[in-house]
């Protein structure tokens, strides 16, 4: 087991920078493989607190564009015209279908999720309960985006996680499974980018 270092380069970064979490380099980097974000996307981010996917995402869309954060814990306002948060559960299905009509939205451009259960130390348990936000966010990732659109979630290796991304291969041209520079060398955490949604 490697030493955990809270306060890594990533974390001093972030601070820096002024984003909320060092998190924000793991999607940095997916922009800059796969082009997934584009100025005047609309944009849906799952797992949204504390923020900084939300930062960064609005930085790269712009002013045209619009990204709308949910997760169950309030998001402090981020003080940008291009962001909306929410607070609501991911499993009420009307919640997205009730967001999107409130912002005229039809379909999304782009759909991220960094949900994460809350861990128990369990590694099977932990990959079981990824596995069902995850199911979730793919299913409304299949409701919620436009053709040709993009989706990003973060998942844990295991049995289900392969069904998930057979699933996905269905719906979505290209399938990627990366670990972006910026994920802890002890995690297995891995990031899949979905690309064109069929």
């Amino acid at each position: 087991m490697g030493h955990y270092i809270p306060q890594d380069k990533f974390f001093k970064q972030a601070k820096n920078e002024g984003f909320r979490a060092r998190s924000v380099f793991k999607l940095e980097s997916i922009q800059e493989r796969f082009h997934i974000l584009e100025p005047g996307d609309k944009v849906l981010d799952l797992g949204a607190y504390p923020g900084s996917f939300l930062q960064y995402i609005a930085k790269v869309i712009g002013e045209k564009g619009i990204v709308i954060g949910i997760d169950l814990r309030k998001i402090e306002p981020l003080g940008r015209k291009n962001v909306k948060t929410y607070e609501g559960d991911i499993n009420n299905p009307d919640l997205i279908k009730k967001i999107a009509a409130e912002n005229d939205i039809i379909r999304f451009d782009v759909v991220t999720s960094d949900l994460a259960p809350a861990t128990s130390g369990i590694k099977d348990l932990d990959a079981g309960r990824s596995f069902l936000l995850n199911e979730q966010a793919l299913a409304i990732a299949l409701r919620h985006l436009k053709p040709g659109g993009h989706f990003v979630f973060k998942a844990f290796p295991g049995i289900e996680h392969q069904k998930l991304l057979h699933t996905a291969k269905n719906h979505f041209k290209v399938i990627k499974a990366i670990k972006p520079p910026a994920v802890r060398k002890t995690s297995r955490e891995q990031y899949v980018i979905c690309l064109k949604k069929l």
